[in-house]
């Protein structure tokens, strides 16, 4: 047990520089780092939201919106392919989560439920009372389709806020409907509800010209189309309509944008956008068979504008103009480059930390980690003598260790995180504690020095082995079951216990070998 061969003793050498060098940056200020060279290891940890401050929001999915629009999306397909079949039907409606339907013969039910299948296979057709028919989602669809549209909601939520530049923001799905987002550093929630909060969902859609919007208005809407409100009323211009009767059937979807970015035409500022292969062909053909007819571009509801196609615009780009300025634009891009989202959000939770109170977050549990760390130290040497400082620059090394993980992993340090820190230095001193504990019981017992402590350090680590087993078991139910600050905690302690085996087993043990090199006639606990 007592016996290392070369190749194990430079392997702990090595770990331990390692982790000393990977761990070192955390400890250095950002400017001296960049003036470092580029081979030079310079990750550091990320600082949580209670250490650095920042903006917290809890969302929460419309997910009955999901179907709802389906629902509305099917209606219109639905309408055309009754129609066509010339079967006969009144009050037409989507009422909740599903089609409903006034068939006038009883009999053109088996046809109905075949169109259905046409319009999607997943609809499921149910006769009720007086010929009324209801078309819906089974309940394993339903689900399948809101827990997809939360997964993609997470990932527009993410671009959304990469595209601010922030760094290492947490965002994550919490129970069935709700996404937690966090965004260390960020102090401006207003302009972070924006931009998370709107739904962006654009599409380019044809102008009915034949619709009346006054008629519109008082509640007679043509079947097909939908009246929608123009966005930045007061900014429009002289002549333009405050209301626009917009075709329901999508010419364009904005979710084939490819880029967008902001560009100035005549002196004020436009988005530009290009359309990937597909969008572009759509685009193509949708100004080529529309030559002369307004092109509403509606985003969440809204037509930002409507100008007259005067050619066919193949080059699959084009501009948007809408009275907006530097900022509105930029937002705008941000948007539509990181997609829309499938489902909209609400803030139910808002919380934001100063860059303060992260401060003394820090100061804190720095001091109390200190603290503690310093007052274990002195009682290993007190108690152990040399063998105590043996286990105290095992635990710098076990220090640097966890610290250098934690860089690599690019891992976020939160306040938990800080307590699971300590609660690990505390650890790698308890076996320490058991393997002196057992060298001076078999001393007792009457073994000579070298027997005592081999036969402490291979008895003490079934007891070591045991204790680290299970507070790992406890770890990664904590990390598999918590979230966010747990997880955090999880991490931490996780990492610890590895370290902490390693600089027992390996560090602490190199020292008592190269002690017993020197042939010493006295044991030192």
């Amino acid at each position: 047990m007592l016996h290392f061969q070369p190749w194990k003793t430079w392997t702990v050498i090595i770990i331990c520089l390692m982790g000393v060098v990977f761990a070192a940056p955390n400890l250095m200020s950002p400017a001296f780092l960049d003036s470092l060279p580029s081979w030079v290891p310079k990750r550091t940890i990320a600082l949580g939201l209670d250490l650095q401050g920042g903006s917290h929001l809890l969302l929460e999915a419309n997910v009955s919106e999901v179907i709802k629009e389906r629902m509305t999306g099917d209606l219109d397909l639905l309408r055309s392919q009754l129609i066509k079949a010339k079967i006969g039907y009144t009050n037409l409606a989507v009422e909740n989560d599903k089609i409903v339907v006034s068939l006038r013969d009883a009999d053109a039910l088996d046809k109905v439920k075949t169109l259905a299948q046409g319009v999607d296979r997943e609809l499921e057709v149910k006769s009720q009372a007086n010929g009324v028919v209801a078309i819906q989602y089974p309940d394993a669809s339903v689900t399948r389709l809101t827990g997809d549209a939360i997964k993609q909601a997470v990932e527009v939520v993410r671009r959304r806020i990469d595209e601010l530049g922030t760094r290492e923001p947490t965002i994550a799905r919490e129970g069935n409907d709700r996404i937690l987002v966090q965004v260390p550093g960020y102090g401006d929630p207003e302009t972070l509800k924006k931009v998370i909060g709107q739904t962006a969902k654009m599409t380019f859609r044809l102008v009915d010209p034949n619709g009346d919007v006054a008629e519109a208005q008082a509640g007679h809407v043509p079947p097909g189309d939908e009246l929608l409100p123009l966005a930045n009323q007061d900014k429009a211009r002289p002549g333009q309509q405050p209301s626009y009767l917009v075709r329901r059937v999508v010419m364009v979807d904005g979710g084939d944008l490819e880029k967008a970015y902001t560009d100035f035409q005549n002196g004020a500022p436009v988005v530009a956008f290009r359309f990937n292969a597909k969008g572009a062909r759509d685009f193509g053909r949708a100004t080529q068979e529309n030559v002369g007819k307004l092109f509403a571009i509606v985003l969440d509801g809204k037509v930002i504008s409507a100008p007259v196609i005067r050619g066919a615009i193949t080059g699959g780009s084009g501009i948007i103009e809408g009275g907006f300025t530097v900022s509105s634009a930029n937002e705008l891009a941000v948007l539509l480059n990181a997609g829309a989202l499938p489902v909209p959000l609400n803030i139910i939770e808002e919380r934001t930390v100063g860059p303060d109170l992260g401060a003394d977050s820090i100061r804190a549990g720095t001091t109390a980690s200190l603290v503690a760390v310093s007052l274990v130290a002195v009682f290993m040497v007190l108690f152990y003598g040399l063998f105590g400082i043996y286990a105290n620059v095992a635990l710098f090394f076990n220090l640097a260790l966890m610290l250098a993980a934690l860089s690599l992993l690019g891992a976020t340090l939160t306040l938990p995180g800080i307590a699971g820190i300590a609660l690990t230095m505390g650890m790698a001193v308890d076996a320490n504690v058991l393997v002196n504990e057992r060298i001076r019981e078999e001393v007792r017992l009457g073994r000579t020095m070298i027997s005592a402590i081999d036969a402490g350090f291979t008895r003490a680590y079934a007891t070591i082995i045991d204790a680290n087993v299970t507070h790992m078991i406890a770890g990664i139910f904590l990390f598999w079951l918590g979230s966010g600050p747990v997880k955090g905690f999880a991490v931490t302690l996780c990492l610890g216990i590895v370290t902490s085996f390693f600089t027992t087993v390996m560090v602490s043990r190199q020292f008592v070998v190269w002690w017993l090199k020197r042939k010493p006639k006295l044991l030192p606990i």
